[in-house]
């Protein structure tokens, strides 16, 4: 048996082997302890739902998971026998890493319960089995060498460059920090894979040009392509190559920028890797030359199977927020992220995003992606705090340029909003990339043409309706029988949902019956969603009362209405002129005059005097009635009853007065009024006191007619206080009191004190103050 505390790669072990049980001794990871157990090989679950694949699939991963359940159960010692020595247990993980479906695939969306719960069994025992393999110590007693783990993985292929993108665009929605910490091991522990991910960068820079070359495009930096001899057919472009190559080339672009995301988002220290081969500035180059060529080709050829080009134009959308989310991790991890820390060389770093930045300015369509998701006046706020000795200038041209390029295009930068994730899927879902769904970044990207203005649509929902737009550019609405069919296939793989939520779910994702149900088996659906009953009965429509019954019309109810009488006298009704009548009928009509003599007759009687016998009453000939003759103007009014005026008054002549030309002497004579209206013009008028009067009695009867005209007008006076001008000592502040008390006595000394003695003497000598 082993020994404790020694690492299994020094470890001895005496088994008995061979026919006859002879004991051996030999070291515990040899070839001759592992266990004869043939593992199977992985097969993807079947496109359709016959129910022979779906039983062979089932039976496949029955076998594969009880195979990694026996694996995992061994002691340490015998699973790292068996790990290093067995060649089918690797060909079984590599088959899953190569074949396990993605979030775009079609086979992602399992198609039954069956299929899926075993999709997540097989799924989560890879996991668990790569996540043994790259722990070195498991505990104080089982444990390896971490210099002789880094030679067995790296020199046994347990692990390489493509195992590990793979592992993370398959495992890293969910499962962030354990992959983090399984690949952070891998490099610790064994460096060389730092030189092989500096390779497995300069393969994919090769990538990128061999898709430029394909379409027949170059970019600066690219490998320059050889010239075309004069025979030679012209370069293909993406639309003159054949419809397979086009899907090829779009489905190798998708996987190849989603894993590198994937990597870089779980491994953040491989930035530096690639930040050192100018990454970030080929990928710009790329995304601005090959992206606009491989949309046009998408949305413009003709393709037989419109399901076939709604699904590389998500791939297409899902592929260009992929490279924008590596240029932003790029940019975070290299240069903002050691700003923000406060590294000793903060100034390098400023000035290396600044000019990332400046570079990125020349690629407009890179430019007004990467700004509309990671909005580059944040970042350059979050600088202008870490390092306020920024250059103003520089970065005023830098926003101007983004400006500038927003208004190229006529339209507003709109803000991104992410889809909900789910970080809590552990390893019991099957965790694709990021997005993880056909619609992870299908939603939020559309087609921007060179030249056009005004909003585009955006993403694979608003492709579906784009392709089925006509020529002027409408929409086209869902028919009732499309809708039909849609909750029909969501309801066959879902039955427990009720109509309701789902018709909810389509509307908010665009009638995509694949969004609907990628989100609700992964449970990321939008918040309004999650709030609202799943089993929610479809509503109830309200039907319209009838037309008829509702109008309303000046002509309603008339002997012409058909709509609420049966019958109608049709012969008064006629088209055009009336048969068989002339005006001359017409004028000799007198119908009306007839009509209107029996109405006149009752008028002819008059009848002068009725005489009225004492046992009949006068109201049987209308005698109580009014009777109009009678005036009686003078009954109520008593006129002249309230009159001021007398009698002597009203017959009194204005009293005689001689001439002046008959009056003797120069000097005109005064008559004497009435000598009763001077006495009472002296009894009624006010006594006026000739003398003086008291100035404080004068002072509180303005301020009384002062106070009443203030309170007509609304006016509340402030509480009466005695004013204080001098205030504290100086130096020792004043209050607010007292600083306007100042204030008004400055606004207001012209009206007291010596300020106005001019004025005051006049006042005083018109009151009879001062003798003049």
């Amino acid at each position: 048996m082993a020994c404790a505390m020694i690492p299994l790669d020094e470890q001895e072990v005496t088994e008995a082997t061979g026919p006859l049980g002879k004991e051996r001794t030999m070291p515990a990871l040899h070839p001759d302890r592992k266990e004869e157990r043939c593992f199977v090989p992985y097969k993807p679950p079947p496109e359709d739902s016959s129910p022979a694949q779906v039983e062979e699939y089932l039976e496949h991963g029955k076998f594969i998971t009880e195979d990694l359940d026996w694996l995992l159960a061994l002691r340490h010692d015998k699973f790292w026998c068996q790990v290093v020595f067995d060649e089918s247990l690797q060909k079984c993980l590599d088959s899953y890493l190569c074949h396990a479906p993605r979030g775009l695939d079609p086979s992602s969306l399992p198609s039954s319960p069956a299929v899926a719960d075993m999709q997540r069994c097989v799924h989560r025992a890879v996991f668990m089995t790569f996540l043994r393999m790259a722990t070195h110590k498991e505990s104080k007693e089982s444990f390896i060498t971490p210099t002789v783990f880094g030679e067995i993985i790296y020199n046994n292929f347990l692990f390489d460059i493509p195992k590990i993108l793979d592992l993370c665009v398959l495992f890293g929605k969910g499962n962030s920090q354990l992959l983090h910490k399984m690949i952070e091991n891998i490099f610790t522990q064994q460096p060389c894979y730092y030189g092989d991910l500096d390779e497995a960068v300069i393969s994919v820079l090769q990538v990128l040009d061999t898709i430029l070359a394909k379409c027949g495009l170059q970019c600066e930096g690219a490998t320059a392509i050889e010239p075309l001899k004069l025979s030679s057919p012209g370069r293909p472009t993406a639309m003159t190559m054949s419809q397979q190559d086009l899907v090829d080339l779009v489905l190798y672009l998708c996987d190849t920028c989603t894993t590198i995301q994937a990597f870089l988002d779980i491994f953040p220290a491989a930035c530096s890797t690639f930040h050192c081969h100018s990454f970030l500035n080929r990928l710009a180059s790329f995304y601005e030359v090959a992206v606009p060529d491989i949309e046009r080709a998408v949305r413009k050829r003709n393709f037989d199977d419109k399901s076939l080009q709604e699904d590389l134009w998500r791939r297409v959308c899902h592929t260009r927020r992929r490279m924008v989310e590596m240029a932003h991790l790029l940019l975070q991890h290299t240069c903002l992220q050691p700003i923000l820390e406060g590294s000793e060389n903060i100034q390098t770093f400023v000035e290396e995003l600044l000019q990332h930045f400046t570079t990125f300015l020349p690629e407009k369509r890179f430019l007004l992606d990467y700004d509309e998701q990671f909005p580059i006046a944040d970042d350059i706020s979050l600088l202008q705090q870490a390092f306020p000795l920024l250059d103003e200038t520089r970065t005023s041209y830098l926003l101007q340029g983004v400006e500038d390029a927003w208004d190229s295009i006529g339209r507003r930068r709109t803000q991104y909003r992410p889809q909900q994730t789910d970080s809590s899927a552990g390893l019991t879902g099957q965790g694709a990339e990021g997005g993880a769904g056909a619609g992870a970044w299908g939603g939020e990207m559309g087609i921007r043409e060179p030249g056009e203005g005004g909003e585009t649509p955006r993403g694979a929902e608003a492709m579906r309706d784009t392709l089925h737009k006509g020529d002027n550019g409408a929409a086209c609405t869902i028919s009732a029988g499309e809708l039909e069919s849609l909750l029909t296939h969501i309801r066959d793989l879902l039955p427990d949902l009720g109509e309701g939520f789902l018709l909810a779910c389509l509307h908010q994702y665009n009638y995509s019956s694949e969004l609907v149900i990628n989100y609700i088996l992964e449970d990321r659906l939008h918040p309004d969603l999650d709030k609202l009953d799943r089993a929610m009965p479809r509503p109830v429509k309200e039907e319209l009362p009838p037309v008829l019954s509702t109008r309303s019309n000046v002509f309603d109810d008339d002997e012409f209405d058909v709509f609420n009488r049966d019958q109608v006298d049709m012969t008064r009704v006629w088209k055009g002129r009336r048969k068989g009548e002339s005006v001359w009928d017409l004028l000799n009509d007198k119908q009306h005059i007839a009509e209107q003599k029996e109405r006149y007759l009752t008028y002819e009687t008059v009848v002068d005097e009725v005489i009225v016998t004492p046992s009949e009453s006068g109201a049987v000939y209308n005698l109580d009635d009014y009777d109009d003759e009678y005036d009686d103007t003078y009954d109520i009014n008593q006129v002249g009853a309230n009159d001021l005026d007398g009698d002597s008054n009203l017959l009194n002549r204005r009293p005689f007065t001689v001439p002046q030309v008959l009056r003797q002497g120069g000097r005109p004579q005064i008559q004497e009024e009435n000598v009763e209206e001077e006495e009472d013009e002296k009894d009624s008028a006010v006594k006026r006191d000739q003398f003086v009067q008291d100035p404080a009695l004068l002072r509180e009867r303005a301020e009384a007619r002062r106070a009443t005209m203030q309170h007509r007008k609304g006016y509340r006076p402030e509480p009466a206080r005695e004013r204080d001008v001098v205030g504290k000592p100086k130096g020792q502040g004043q209050s607010t009191e007292t600083l306007l008390d100042r204030r008004k006595k400055e606004a207001h000394k012209s009206r007291g004190a010596n300020h106005n003695r001019r004025a005051m003497s006049d006042r005083k000598r018109n009151k009879g103050m001062i003798p003049s």
